[in-house]
């Protein structure tokens, strides 16, 4: 975001949305809507909503900083008119309109006039998707509102039937206190996407929705969501029977993960005194991948290779850890390949196992496997070199 070609009091409020809003905002197409200002005074808020994202251009006039926006809306959403509609009304009346008394010293205010547009246009979704003549839809709203924070849209294009996308959070659980030692700005949440398509007919067996568990970005580095197997949609469910299962297995995994933090932080610290201090190890944010520093200068090497050699093994600790075991992989520091790469090892697993073995245990074995394959290791790294001359 180009902020140093903004005004200083647009750029204020731009920096104060972005950094609290607490859903991600992105600003795109800033632009000077002058031929001989030089300032950007107009972009667009790329804003999550249902799964997806919607997007709003924002123009100021750079000439006039004082004066309130103009905010326009998608193509697609020509009749959302906040504070104009007398339909409306008894959604919009009870709020104050931040663009009748606006003030542009305020950092806050571009920040508290979108949250407030962002929660009209929840309601307007909301009443467009109860407007649709489906009685399985009107079931199944009925079913899941009294569930906080559930986003809904009706998806209406000439190219392809309508559809209603549900968004439902689920687990009432602080995902961000759970994981001790993350730096997460934004509350870690994750939903389940519920499609139905709108039907105008009764059906006494109706299609299953299109299901999809969808997470914060973050949160994949703990919980892998892509890996989670969703239960079977029965004939003749709702989501009303479907979601408490759904949970319940959700949990039960996201608490295993969580516990296998700690599980690699111990294989970690068991690992140290063996190779070295770690050259990377996070276990929170870099769930997948620890490099660990095994050989340098010293009596180490010597007693591996008879000669001064060094290198890194990677230690690759699953999400599963320790039902799966890590990968191993060992990379010279001394030998490289004719694109002037270190040479690698192949990643192995191959090497004695147990996810019932205290985490002293399990270092041990690793340092063991690879005291032995140092001399393969070396064979290797050499004919390779000689292989590249």
């Amino acid at each position: 975001m180009a902020i140093d070609v903004v005004p200083p009091l647009i750029a204020a409020q731009l920096n104060y949305l972005v950094t609290q809003a607490p859903f991600s905002v992105k600003v795109e197409n800033m632009c000077s809507g002058g031929k001989n200002t030089g300032w950007f005074d107009r972009f667009s808020l790329v804003i999550p909503f249902c799964l997806d994202y919607i997007k709003w251009d924002v123009i100021y006039n750079a000439v006039y900083p004082l004066a309130a926006p103009d905010v326009i809306f998608g193509a697609e959403d020509e009749t959302f008119r906040p504070y104009h509609s007398a339909s409306d009304a008894s959604d919009s009346k009870s709020l104050k309109n931040p663009l009748t008394d606006w003030n542009n010293r305020d950092p806050t205010s571009l920040f508290t006039l979108v949250l407030q547009l962002r929660e009209l246009y929840k309601a307007y979704q909301k009443k467009r998707v109860e407007q649709v003549d489906d009685d399985r839809l009107k079931f199944e709203i009925s079913t899941m509102l009294s569930r906080e924070g559930i986003e809904m849209s009706l998806s209406s294009n000439i190219d392809k039937p309508e559809e209603v996308k549900f968004a439902v959070p689920l687990l009432d659980l602080d995902l961000n206190k759970m994981v001790a030692g993350s730096t997460w700005r934004h509350p870690q949440k994750i939903y389940l996407q519920v499609i139905y398509p709108v039907g105008r007919k009764y059906s006494s067996a109706p299609t299953a929705p299109r299901l999809k568990l969808v997470s914060s970005p973050e949160l994949k580095a703990v919980f892998s969501i892509d890996d989670f197997r969703l239960p079977a949609w029965l004939d003749g469910m709702c989501m009303a029977e479907y979601l408490p299962t759904l949970e319940e297995m959700l949990e039960s995994q996201i608490k295993d993960a969580v516990a296998s933090i700690e599980s690699r932080r111990k294989l970690i610290m068991a690992l140290a005194p063996l190779f070295g201090r770690p050259v990377e190890a996070d276990p929170v944010c870099n769930l997948n991948s620890v490099v660990i520093t095994f050989l340098q200068e010293g009596d180490l090497s010597i007693f591996l290779w008879g000669i001064y050699f060094s290198g890194t093994v990677h230690v690759a600790i699953p999400l599963q850890f320790p039902k799966q075991q890590p990968s191993l992989m060992l990379q010279s520091s001394q030998h490289f390949n004719s694109q002037g790469l270190p040479i690698k090892s192949p990643v192995t697993t191959e090497y004695p196992w147990s996810p019932r073995w205290e985490t002293s245990d399990m270092a041990e074995r690793i340092f063991d496997f690879i005291v032995e394959e140092c001399l393969n290791f070396k064979k290797y790294c050499n004919e390779s070199m000689l292989q590249n001359r």
